[in-house]
């Protein structure tokens, strides 16, 4: 896949305000901090495209970014940041929980996940959510260029196992750094795109 144009083409904070074209939907979650604006960033080829903050909760809308005006990439806010109230962080819930829930385009969520570390709680609850009502997942272990190789593997393990990974989930190591996972990413969201034609 060869990323030809992309444009932030909706803002929404609710169903009515959804894109209404039909077109293929992938949605990108994760917690705060973890790395979706880099991630969007290094897909599209963009330098600061997707803003990128060092204060966590920066996304509070669904944005989404019409590719190669053929499909969106939907981030969504991040979960388990401090700075922002409970009741926000209630409405952010309920607002991702309806999106993923009864969106028929929504092809694929892209689960984003630190790989220095053990999945959090809620890395695990948003796992088994996606698990639970059976929506396409792909694990994407950011930061993976931060990790020295001798660590490699313990990290992957422990992230995979904290997970508790079914088989046939795809897992991908990305670094925006090095672009590491950029490719297969292409290569995910073109199987699903080549696939409606």
């Amino acid at each position: 896949m060869k990323i030809e144009s992309s444009n932030l083409e909706t803002i929404a904070v609710r169903t009515s305000q959804y894109p209404e074209d039909g077109r293929d939907e992938f949605v990108l979650c994760g917690r705060s901090n973890v790395g979706k604006s880099s991630f969007i960033n290094t897909l599209l080829g963009r330098k600061n495209y997707a803003h990128t903050s060092g204060k966590p909760g920066k996304t509070q809308t669904l944005n989404f970014y019409l590719v190669n005006d053929d499909f969106y990439l939907v981030d969504v806010p991040g979960y388990g940041f401090a700075d922002v109230s409970k009741e926000k962080q209630r409405k952010f819930g309920i607002m991702i929980e309806e999106y993923l829930i009864n969106r028929k385009n929504l092809k694929c969520v892209f689960l984003l996940v630190d790989f220095r570390h053990k999945a959090t709680e809620n890395d695990i609850l948003m796992y088994n959510f996606l698990k639970y009502y059976e929506l396409p997942t792909v694990i994407v272990a950011t930061k993976y260029d931060k990790v020295k190789a001798s660590q490699k593997e313990k990290c992957e393990k422990a992230l995979r196992d904290s997970l508790n990974l079914l088989p046939q989930d795809s897992f991908v190591t990305f670094s925006s750094v090095t672009k590491k996972g950029r490719e297969e990413i292409y290569n995910i969201l073109s199987s699903y795109v080549k696939g409606d034609e």
